[in-house]
């Protein structure tokens, strides 16, 4: 067992080596017991609890008098850079949305180009293939001192490290998805800032604290010469915390930070007064200060965390390029944060998506597997699946107008992005649906489809509009309001056309996802959909939509009902046909973004830093990560 207590001191001969395959080091004797928080014993919870005073002298001691002097550990070195990925979301183990799918995808690829990749994230729940390193951190969180303890697996060439503490798994339980940042959507726990200043200071430790040797290309610690990538506004006190915290004690002195924007519209703000919470001086109020016209979560001056981020980081990245042009073009888009962005360099990349969960060809949702070029002969299968989830099969879900008795089935998804702000493909859709089936002068419902399948989770007024279009339409529409991975696949497989009519959208998985299925997207010209979806070559734009209105613009149900008609039209042409084929023989992994990532990356000048080399991921996908309590 290793205990490090000082977060500012931190002794190089303390790490304790964590093998993915063994047994927990130091535990393998003894018996465990269930405590309700993690697996201990009592003699770890004895030691914790009468010798963490003593433990701790020694280890501040041991510190200060090996500082200078070189890691004790074996280190083996590789090429490329040493990587630390910071986030509140971890995809598979921890996953509300596009950011839990980045943290998945992005650092697999950039380890298969030979880079050393640590990811790290809260431990929210059991999961059953991460060991417990026996490594403790004693960190100032508020105004007292928490030990967190380090649990880590190595998957897909990349070493995950989930931070241990009861702010983070006690709270959660079991049910990720929903309860990450409070006990309901629309609702955060009240000590968020506390919860996410653990998740930084642990994350600070990490590299230097963790012996980490479960690849052959790489072994020891991390060490100081790191490039840190913290991910929206939970991470965005790190290079506060890097630039108080160590580097004036000669810590970290050739480390940067890039600080990437997945979502904008959720940037951390609070009550100014909470900014002593932070433990920083108060040289940098400036870069937290904030005022906006809101109420919440108090009425005027507060603190704004990813202010602080984007102002203290060394570089500014977001997930799509023309993203990135929105967040700088005005209020509306940069959500009050565009002349802050406007006085550092935003770099745009766009997301990557994980070819192995999301293939036709071995997609184990799905009944009939297919390729490019079987494409055209998988629906009807695939559709008689869909059936399952019909309910009593009332509702034929799919009309057969089309050539040769082949159906336009279109399918409106509820975009992901619906957590955003007031609206996203969810209200649309809704509205439009509601408006199509109340125009009896309308032909383009019954041209579209008998029915409709809407998908989505988001805001709970926008769920309970889904749920209620199905009590008003029952022979119409089926909508389901939750998270549902065997039914995304089969509509994705099983459609046409994708509708994602996003009032605004960071970059988007789910047109990725449909261009990889052979399903040609209808998208929202706005963020990463004007990035991925190529009018006339691999899709259909429908403009930009108001973004800037509490309800549902009527122009802009126009714009879709213009766009549906065009799909129409153009069903069952030789232009749609070639718009499949090319958006099937699309890469549409994350090798692309990665490269980019590094390119960016080598231009922040890290000391060590060397370009990787093309290369495959190291191993398969992981699998599901969640134990059962």
């Amino acid at each position: 067992m290793a205990t490090i207590t000082a977060a500012h001191f931190v002794s190089r001969a303390s790490h304790v080596s964590s093998e993915t395959k063994a047994s927990p080091v130091g535990l393998q004797a003894q018996s465990l017991s269930h405590h309700g928080l993690r697996a201990v014993n009592t003699v770890d919870k004895l030691q914790i609890r009468t010798k963490a005073k003593a433990i701790a002298t020694r280890a501040v001691k041991k510190s200060q008098a090996v500082t200078e002097s070189p890691s004790s550990a074996k280190i083996v070195c590789g090429a490329g850079m040493n990587l630390v990925f910071v986030s509140s979301e971890c995809g598979p183990w921890s996953k509300t949305g596009g950011l839990g799918d980045v943290l998945g995808g992005l650092p697999a690829a950039m380890a298969a180009r030979g880079h050393r990749v640590m990811t790290v994230c809260p431990r929210y729940d059991q999961y059953k293939d991460a060991w417990d390193t026996c490594v403790f951190v004693a960190i100032q969180v508020g105004d007292k001192v928490e030990t967190v303890r380090f649990f880590h697996c190595h998957k897909r060439g990349v070493d995950r490290v989930f931070v241990d503490h009861p702010l983070f798994l006690e709270k959660v339980w079991g049910k990720t998805g929903s309860k990450i940042y409070g006990p309901t959507t629309g609702i955060d726990y009240r000590d968020n800032q506390l919860r996410f200043s653990m998740l930084c200071q642990a994350a600070l430790e990490a590299p230097r604290v963790l012996n980490l040797n479960s690849s052959k290309n790489f072994s020891g610690p991390y060490g100081d010469d790191v490039l840190f990538i913290a991910n929206d506004w939970h991470t965005a006190l790190l290079p506060c915390y890097l630039k108080t915290m160590y580097q004036p004690r000669g810590f970290y002195t050739n480390a940067k930070v890039a600080f990437c924007i997945h979502n904008i519209a959720y940037q951390g703000r609070f009550a100014f007064a909470d900014f002593s919470l932070l433990n920083l001086p108060d040289s940098f109020k400036g870069s937290f200060d904030f005022m906006d016209g809101y109420n919440k979560p108090v009425k005027g001056r507060k603190i704004n965390w990813m202010k602080a981020g984007i102002l203290e980081s060394d570089r500014v990245v977001t997930v799509s390029p023309y993203y990135a042009q929105e967040l700088v073009s005005g209020e509306d888009k940069g959500v009050e944060l565009d002349n802050v962005l406007r006085t550092k360099t935003v770099t745009g990349i766009a997301n990557g998506m994980d070819v192995q969960e999301w293939d036709p060809a071995t997609d184990k949702y799905i009944d009939v597997k297919y390729d490019a070029t079987t494409v055209c002969r998988h629906s009807p299968s695939i559709i008689a699946s869909l059936d399952y989830y019909n309910k009593g099969g009332d509702v034929d879900c799919y009309s057969y107008c089309g050539v040769s008795g082949h159906g336009c089935k279109a399918i409106v998804e509820g975009s992901t992005s619906s957590r955003v702000r007031i609206a996203s493909g969810q209200e649309h859709s809704c509205v439009w649906i509601h408006w199509q089936i109340g125009r009896t002068e309308s032909c383009c419902f019954k041209l579209i489809c008998d029915g409709f399948w809407v998908q989505g989770t988001g805001k709970k007024y926008m769920e309970e509009q889904i749920e209620q279009l199905e009590k008003l339409y029952p022979d119409k529409v089926r909508g389901v309001a939750k998270f549902n991975v065997p039914l995304a696949h089969m509509i994705t497989a099983g459609a046409d056309f994708m509708l994602v009519p996003s009032r605004f959208e960071p970059c988007g998985l789910i047109q990725l996802h449909a261009m990889r299925y052979g399903t040609v997207p209808c998208v929202a010209s706005t963020g990463g959909l004007v990035d991925t979806v190529k009018e006339g070559y691999t899709g259909f734009q429908m403009g930009a939509f108001n973004v800037e209105c509490d309800a549902v613009d009527p122009a802009d149900v126009q714009k879709i009902v213009t766009a549906v008609k065009r799909v129409i039209a153009a069903f069952g042409t030789p232009a749609v046909e070639e718009m499949i084929q090319n958006g099937m023989a699309q890469d549409l992994s994350w090798k692309g973004p990665a490269r980019l990532w590094e390119k960016m990356l080598l231009g922040l000048g890290a000391a060590g830093s060397e370009a990787g080399v093309e290369g495959e991921e190291i191993a398969p996908l992981a699998k599901e990560n969640v134990a059962t309590p």
